[in-house]
């Protein structure tokens, strides 16, 4: 989405399983791009992840969102699982929503009990969520795989030897 100057800019982060990270925010000149969460969990059992936006639409010139703030937009931790997020950046960043997902699973929650608890949260710290979608996407070191968001409309995909499959997420509200 542009920014309010009708610019349209590019956050990433990328993060590996020894928790080697990198990230860029305010790329120019890109092509129209949404926002990718993308996790994996390789042959050898080593986790990765990396996370972009083009961000939210018509924002202040320069903003920066939780995409490229790891901890925020994305967490891998090998000897748990790994966290994406989408939506709100401000939102996210507010809980350090990844790294929050990631230590549910470390304290014994599944990765689709993780998102969910870490979106009550947002929920629970804003007087009104109305026009506000935040989701989140966990895969833990078993290979299991969850996600929640705020609202319908979060849907994610997944792929391994055996196939791949489309999946719409649960979330918390249906809109309207």
């Amino acid at each position: 989405m542009p920014d309010r100057e009708g610019n349209v800019t590019l956050d990433a982060c990328i993060m590996d399983h020894q928790q080697r990270c990198g990230a860029v925010s305010f790329l120019q000149n890109i092509e129209n791009h949404d926002t990718i969460g993308m996790l994996a969990l390789d042959k050898y059992g080593n986790l990765s992840g990396a996370c972009t936006t083009s961000g939210l639409a018509y924002k202040y010139f320069g903003r920066v969102g939780d995409s490229p703030i790891i901890g925020a937009g994305l967490f891998v931790d090998n000897e748990v699982g790994a966290a994406c997020a989408t939506g709100v950046g401000e939102a996210v960043i507010r809980i350090a929503g990844s790294a929050i997902v990631v230590e549910m699973m470390r304290n014994g929650k599944s990765p689709a009990e993780a998102c969910k608890a870490a979106v009550e949260r947002i929920i629970a710290k804003h007087p009104s969520v109305d026009n506000m979608q935040v989701g989140f996407l966990a895969l833990n070191t078993k290979g299991e795989i969850g996600a929640y968001s705020i609202f319908e409309g979060f849907s994610y995909a997944w792929s391994n030897k055996d196939g791949q499959q489309m999946v719409k997420s649960s979330f918390n509200r249906k809109r309207g």
